[in-house]
């Protein structure tokens, strides 16, 4: 069964473009067109297409905004932002409206059939060129929730903490950092409050769900 698609641009001469390009696929059926993010939506409701290949920039409303809409009220409808910027933000805001796919316009004709192809499929795609920023996005924010997870503990406290979930005891990281036990004992009761904790098990699992070894390595 051929895929059904909508294409949105505010450009006609864009949409007679894609239009051509997609019909000569004997699997694609172009069921309708839209010029902006309203009309985008209005027709989506209507023709309930397999996949939206839109413009992230419209008028009368982004095309991020549109997908959004779109995703709530017909789910089964899969949307490929077509964009000429390959702009971070814009990029997480099309996930997060639920983008399936996120291409850039200087994306070969074999690519984009190949990229409507695998989203009709229920798969997700990303252009390869932002797949390093999507990556680099992820582990930063996987950095600043590891540090706001012990921002309130000093270095010290971290070092006595990542010796707490290796399982040692006070003893043990009085030695290891050349410490009094009073002084490691010290440590641990301030990070027991610190952290809202009550004993050593749930500080050793606090250091390994926030990942403690990736900091301080």
């Amino acid at each position: 069964m051929a895929l059904k698609i909508i294409i949105v641009d505010d450009h006609e001469v864009v949409r007679l473009g894609l239009r051509t390009l997609l019909e000569r696929h004997p699997n694609f059926k172009i069921v309708g067109e839209a010029a902006n993010a309203k009309e985008a939506v209005q027709k989506t409701l209507l023709l309930r297409p397999d996949v939206v290949v839109m413009d992230i920039r419209l008028p009368g409303g982004s095309g991020i905004e549109a997908c959004r809409k779109i995703v709530e009220q017909v789910p089964e409808a899969k949307v490929i932002m077509l964009t000429s910027y390959a702009e971070d933000e814009m990029l997480f805001d099309a996930i997060s409206a639920g983008a399936s796919g996120y291409v850039l316009k200087q994306i070969g004709s074999e690519e984009l059939i190949r990229a409507i192809e695998t989203v009709g499929r229920g798969e997700a795609l990303l252009d390869p060129a932002l797949t390093q920023r999507v990556f680099a996005r992820v582990r930063e924010a996987a950095r600043r929730e590891r540090e706001e997870a012990f921002a309130d503990l000093t270095e010290q406290e971290l070092r006595v903490l990542a010796h707490i979930a290796e399982g040692k005891t006070n003893r043990e990281i009085a030695e290891a950092l050349f410490l009094g036990e009073g002084t490691v004992r010290n440590y641990v009761s301030s990070i027991l409050k610190k952290l809202g904790l009550t004993n050593r098990a749930e500080a050793a699992a606090y250091a390994v769900e926030h990942n403690l070894k990736e900091l301080i390595r």
